[in-house]
Parts: structure tokens; C-alpha cells; sequence
């Protein structure tokens, strides 16, 4: 008896050692993210206190983004600029819904679905999800090299492979708020279109900017569809929803007023919910703000010019010719910069989901050895984008349409979903959604929703 007594008392020492090293590992993540934290605080200069929400925005502005916004402008003209101020309400209101699910919560947005609704629900949103992403970062990929292979001369597989390594590389070893921090100085480079389009050779009618801005202009031919469909899915796009919630969740455990995920210490204050929304509004007006002037640019260089039609990375950086000989650098470094923020979010917000949904230990503020899971998610998602560029590859900036045509298909059922959860009072308490809320959101799946299945229509009957 007491041998087996002697042995009893060594398993459990085992275990409570075990457990201690466990607990001295979970502080000792805390205690990173929370110098990392210190890194964004008020005492630092303005530049560098710039919130998630902003990040967030400049994400939205990605490689697909960019590539739909200048083949719009260069097909349509001003035609459908109307989306622009159509859209930013729309976002604030899906975005906004996100952060404040996830402040109440304390939990990603898969972690909300697995705990109060079906598997089959969160296998679907999870599954759509990861599909959508892995295709937007081989998009993105894509059209990465197609910019490097534009001023190098590089074989497209090379810059593959590059963009590839130091991504999945740096995702894992460099903390994703200074990742992001460095990179938003590279996405200075979108301003380049802001220059364009007040440049002295550049014949902008402003009369007709005007009237695109506020006249919905809309027919049922399949290509304007598709363009409609790709505006608003490389606007409000799935992978921003489990981003956003994931990056307020991980706010709060380094701020303290969560443990873990889904364990707040405290309920939410009033003073959250404000900080969200104002983070939020920032972030998604600056982002409609630059689509709104790569539009303008490539209406009036590309489509003024007749260059209606654009499918390679060259022709997409003619928008910026009225810049002189750096116009190509500019445009690269435009992709570059953006793709490089942006495929961490794609690929974050899908191992954001998948280790929620498993149950795995997540979040960027751990170390790789203590969240493996999550991490090899993150690089298998870009790998995989990256190896479909060599199954078959298309045009670049075609691939960025589809990636977002894709996005504007897959966005609707996630925004009722999140509708579902944020008007559920078991779920959010006191914090359900207002009426302005409510009315965005569903105005969203009303436009979005009948456009994507048209477009499905259209696809299966050979139509587009």
C-alpha cells in the first residue's frame, strides 16, 4: 500500500509541476504582449499609437482591393463610384458589430458560434471562411511577384516563394503589432493616388465625379454584376470579421480585463464600446477613401485614355504613369506593402477560426511553442496559396476580381450570422444592436445577397 501511496503522491507533484510550468508560460505570454502593448501607448508619438481598427482599414485596402478598385475605374469610369458612400456605413455597421461582439464576449466569433448555435453552422462558416482566404492569398501572392517580376525581371516562382518564406517566417517570429506598425510606412504608398489624380496632365471631371458619387447606376449584365459583387467583397470582406473580433479579444487579455479567451474579468464599460466604434469609423472611412481615389485615378487615366480592359500588373500601374518613371515602383511597392499586411489577416483570421473551432490554444500574443496549432494553420494557409499558383495560374489582376467577387459571395450568410448573434440578448446582454445597426447590416445582406446569387446564376449558365 504504500508504494502505490508513494507513487500517488509523485504523479500528482507531476501534475501540479506540470501545471505551475503551464501557468508561468501563459504569464509570461501575458507579460510579452503587454511590453508589445506598451510599445502602442499614449506616451509615444501619434504615429505609432495608430489603433487596430486603422490597421484594419489599411488591410481592406489589400493587393485585391487595389486590383478591383483600378479594373472599376477603368472599365466603368465614375459609374460606380456611388458604392463608395454606400459602403462605409455598411462596414462601420459589420465591422463595429464584430468588435463589440467580442469585447462583450471575450471570444472570436467562431468560439461564439461553437458555443451557442449548431456545428453544421460553424463548420459552414469556418469551412467558407478558409476557402475564401486561401484563394485571396493566392490572389494576392500572385500579383505580389507579377510586381517584383515587373522591375527585376525575377521568374514569377521566385518571388512566390520569397513573399512566401518571409511571410509564414515573420508571422511566427515577429510580434504582428510591430510587423504592422513598420508596415503601414510601406502603405504610404496608396497616397500615390491621391497625387494622381490632382496631377496638371491628368483631366478629372469633377461634374462627373460627382454625379457617380451620388447616382446609383446599376444594370443586369453579367460584367457589371460581377464588378458590383467584387467592389462590395473586396470592401466588407469575411476574413475583416474574425480579424476584428480576434484582434479586440486579444486586446483585452493584454489589457486585463480578460483572462483568456472568453473569460472577462469584468463586464465591458461604456467607455470600450466608444473606443471601438470610434477605431472603427477611423479605420473604414480612411480605407473608402482610398478606394475612392484609385476609382478616380483609373477613370481618369486608364478609362480616359480607352485602356478599358486591364489583366496584367503593368497595365494596372499605367493609373500611376502621370507620376513619371517611379509610377512601376510606386505601384509595387503599393502591392508589396499592402500584401504584406493584409496575407497575415487572411491567414490570422483563418487560424483564428479553425483553432477556435478545434479548441486549440490561439493568438498572436503567444509564442509559437505555445500555440503550434494556430501557427501552422497560419502558414499552411499561405503555402497552400502559394502552391495554387502553381497548379494554374491567371492573369494577376483577374485573380484579384474573382478572390473578391468570391469574398462579395461569401460575406452574406457570416453578416446574418452576425446579426443572429448580436441581437441575441443571452449572448450580448444589454449591448444587442441599436436600430442604425440593424438596419445597415441587413441593408448589406439585402444588396450583397441577391447580387452574389445572380452572379452564381450567371457563372453556371456560362454568362460570365
Amino acid at each position: 500500500m504504500w508504494v502505490v501511496a508513494i507513487r500517488s503522491s509523485r504523479a500528482r507533484n507531476t501534475i501540479r509541476r506540470h501545471e505551475r510550468f503551464k501557468l508561468e508560460q501563459d504569464f509570461a505570454d501575458l507579460a510579452s504582449a503587454r511590453n508589445r502593448l506598451q510599445d502602442c501607448g499614449e506616451d509615444l508619438p501619434w504615429y505609432r499609437a495608430i489603433g487596430p481598427g486603422l490597421v484594419t482599414g489599411a488591410a481592406d485596402d489589400d493587393p485585391s482591393g487595389i486590383g478591383t478598385y483600378s479594373a472599376n475605374g477603368a472599365l466603368f469610369g465614375y459609374v460606380l463610384l456611388w458604392l463608395v458612400p454606400l459602403c462605409i456605413p455598411m462596414m462601420i455597421a459589420v465591422q463595429e458589430m464584430c468588435g463589440r461582439m467580442a469585447a462583450v464576449t471575450g471570444d472570436g466569433l467562431a468560439a461564439v458560434i461553437k458555443q451557442h448555435y449548431p456545428r453544421w453552422l460553424l463548420y459552414s462558416c469556418v469551412s467558407l471562411l478558409v476557402f475564401a482566404n486561401v484563394f485571396n492569398v493566392y490572389a494576392d501572392l500572385n500579383v505580389m511577384a507579377a510586381s517584383t517580376n515587373m522591375l527585376f525581371g525575377f521568374p514569377i516562382w521566385v518571388g512566390l516563394i520569397f513573399f512566401t518564406v518571409v511571410l509564414a517566417v515573420a508571422q511566427i517570429l515577429i510580434p504582428y503589432r510591430s510587423y504592422a506598425r513598420v508596415l503601414k510606412w510601406l502603405c504610404l504608398s496608396l497616397l500615390g493616388y491621391v497625387v494622381v489624380v490632382f496631377m496638371p496632365g491628368v483631366k478629372i471631371d469633377w461634374k462627373d465625379v460627382g454625379l457617380g458619387l451620388a447616382l446609383p447606376h446599376l444594370d443586369l449584365k453579367p460584367v457589371t454584376v460581377l464588378a458590383l459583387v467584387a467592389f462590395l467583397g473586396t470592401t466588407i470582406s469575411p476574413y475583416l470579421f474574425f480579424w476584428q473580433a480576434a484582434q479586440t479579444m486579444e486586446e483585452e487579455i493584454v489589457e486585463r480585463t480578460a483572462d483568456e479567451p472568453g473569460y472577462r474579468t469584468s463586464a465591458v464599460t461604456n467607455q470600450e464600446i466608444r473606443n471601438i466604434r470610434a477605431d472603427t469609423v477611423t479605420g473604414m472611412v480612411a480605407s473608402q477613401l482610398v478606394a475612392l481615389f484609385i476609382v478616380v485615378a483609373a477613370a481618369g487615366t486608364l478609362h480616359a485614355s480607352g485602356n478599358l480592359n486591364i489583366n496584367s500588373a503593368q497595365d494596372a500601374a499605367k493609373a500611376l504613369q502621370p507620376l513619371g518613371p517611379g509610377a512601376y515602383w510606386i505601384f509595387t511597392l503599393c502591392m508589396i506593402g499592402t500584401g504584406l499586411l493584409a496575407i497575415p489577416t487572411l491567414a490570422g483570421s483563418a487560424a483564428y477560426a479553425v483553432a477556435e473551432t478545434c479548441g486549440w490554444r490561439h493568438g498572436l500574443y503567444r509564442r509559437f511553442c505555445r500555440a503550434r496549432g494556430f501557427y501552422l494553420t497560419v502558414s499552411a494557409v499561405i503555402v497552400v496559396g502559394c502552391a495554387l499558383n502553381f497548379v494554374g495560374a491567371i492573369s494577376p489582376i483577374k485573380a484579384l476580381v474573382y478572390s473578391a467577387a468570391l469574398n462579395g459571395i461569401v460575406a452574406p450568410p457570416l453578416v446574418v450570422v452576425l446579426l443572429l448573434i448580436c441581437n441575441n440578448k443571452k449572448i450580448m446582454g444589454n449591448r444587442t444592436n441599436g436600430s442604425w445597426s440593424n438596419f445597415f447590416s441587413w441593408l448589406t445582406v439585402a444588396i450583397m445577397g441577391p447580387a452574389a446569387a445572380y452572379l452564381i446564376y450567371a457563372m453556371v449558365k456560362g454568362l460570365a
